[in-house]
């Protein structure tokens, strides 16, 4: 019998790092791991980076220099810990994350921690790194989540479709991490869909870093676009919500158009990336798309579903953007109404043709600018969750509350909603009347009663109860 071994996973990043951890933890699984939320008790460490930003990168080694003594720790105690960094970081650095970090045992890129239970008996011998792009398809290689591994996820769960990115964005490191455009075959995404319906989730989000541009093996052998897929996942007894991360403008077809106003199970909540508001910052960002198509895409899938919200990223201080060029930003979140979106300052990649072009923007004009248009975002998401009280929305209930008879959902489009009801409705949709409004979260009553469910707490009282809720409205990537 398999020894029980401990692993602690770290993610960082996008939601694409939260499905990695999750695979690595199922594959681990059979090798005698178990996870847990404690660093200090584990026996293997891993740190699933990312690196779209400078930032994300520092804190990994920071994070490493604080790991390293815990390691000195547990060897004194006579136990040993392994670790390993996994993610784009790693792709991107290597080697040089052992040169900077010795105490790391394993390197492993994002499209090889199929291979970590090789990998992890190789380092026994020495560090190892293995960022070379593999023949074989991953998806295939790595072990099914148990059921029991499943549940404990919660009731909404993300599925990656796709992978890579064939656009080169003159900011984005994701082509050279990640690699070329894979979609994974309509089958083995069903499959896991199934699997996750048949242990209780409720809401599939199907990831991809350019996850409309999906063209997977379907099952008469030809390729499948999303529309199709979305339709045949939809088609899943139990699941009753579908979502999709990250999108590009180019590739908003009319068959996608079409799900959104004919699919009910596609909620009326998309994250479509633009970037900037400027024309000539998207051409120097090798976007491949206009203002005018950016808003042209808004306008028909709003014809096609008029409750559809938007939520999008914004770079501000792009190697020569001017106030200009950043009002127009200002102007095409004014013009869309964006219900959320996340905002950064540029920041030079490593390898990156941005990243050699001169006129770079200041760093304290680059923070003004990110102030402001942090500001408007804020005006137009608070807007967005004021015009919510006095609706009525149908909401997922994931998680029971902080307080006695309070239980936690989200609506279509990802607002927190707190409501007094019954722990037996998590995993359940139920139509709930927004009667409140909180910081970031949303109160409302159960629109009919439900077993012991104490629904007459005034909303002033869950408000009173609520205040330091720290709910998040927005699960999108960047």
């Amino acid at each position: 019998m398999t020894n029980t071994r401990k692993v602690h996973i770290k993610s960082y990043g996008c939601q694409m790092n939260v499905y990695d951890s999750h695979r690595m933890a199922d594959t681990l699984a059979s090798e005698g791991y178990v996870e847990t939320k404690t660093v200090e008790d584990a026996d293997l460490v891993i740190l699933n980076t990312c690196h779209i930003r400078e930032k994300a990168a520092d804190k990994v080694y920071s994070e490493l220099g604080r790991i390293r003594m815990l390691k000195q720790a547990a060897a004194q105690e006579g136990r040993a810990m392994t670790i390993a960094v996994a993610g784009c970081v790693a792709q991107a650095e290597g080697a040089e994350i052992i040169r900077r970090a010795p105490m790391v045992d394993v390197v492993v890129g994002p499209q090889n921690y199929h291979r970590l239970p090789d990998l992890l008996a190789r380092a026994a011998k020495g560090s190892v790194v293995d960022t070379e792009f593999p023949v074989e398809d991953k998806f295939g290689a790595l072990e099914a989540p148990t059921r029991d591994a499943i549940r404990a996820r919660g009731v909404a769960a993300f599925v990656t479709i796709q992978e890579g990115c064939d656009k080169f964005c003159t900011f984005c490191v994701v082509p050279y991490t990640r690699g070329a455009e894979f979609s994974r075959p309509v089958a083995q995404i069903v499959a896991d869909a199934t699997r996750l319906a048949e242990a209780g989730v409720r809401e599939i989000c199907m990831l991809g870093q350019n996850v409309n541009a999906y063209h997977g093996e379907g099952p008469d052998g030809r390729p499948w676009n999303l529309a199709q897929l979305l339709a045949r996942i939809a088609a899943i007894p139990g699941i009753a919500r579908l979502r999709y991360t990250t999108s590009h403008p180019r590739d908003v077809d009319e068959s996608l158009i079409a799900a959104h106003r004919d699919l009910p199970a596609l909620m009326p909540q998309l994250h479509l990336p633009v970037q900037s508001g400027s024309d000539r910052i998207l051409a120097a960002m090798n976007r491949k798309h206009t203002r005018a198509d950016y808003l042209g895409v808004i306008a028909r899938l709003r014809a096609a579903r008029p409750d559809i919200a938007f939520t999008s990223d914004f770079i501000v201080g792009f190697p020569g953007e001017t106030e200009q060029d950043f009002c127009d930003t200002l102007a095409l979140i004014e013009e869309v109404g964006m219900s959320a979106s996340f905002s950064f300052k540029y920041s030079e990649r490593p390898g990156t043709p941005a990243a050699e072009l001169g006129d770079q923007v200041p760093e304290d004009v680059k923070s003004e600018r990110l102030q402001r248009l942090q500001a408007l975002i804020m005006r137009h998401q608070d807007a967005f969750n004021a015009e919510s009280v006095g609706r009525s929305f149908d909401v997922l209930f994931d998680r029971v509350g902080r307080f006695p008879g309070q239980i936690v959902g989200k609506t279509p489009y990802l607002q927190a909603v707190n409501v007094m009801g019954p722990p037996s409705l998590i995993g359940e949709v139920a139509n709930v009347g927004i009667d409140g409004l909180g910081t970031n979260t949303l109160f409302g009553t159960l629109s009919a009663p439900v077993g012991d469910a104490s629904s007459e707490v005034s909303f002033e009282q869950r408000k009173m109860q609520n205040s330091t809720s720290n709910s998040i409205l927005v699960d999108a990537g960047a």
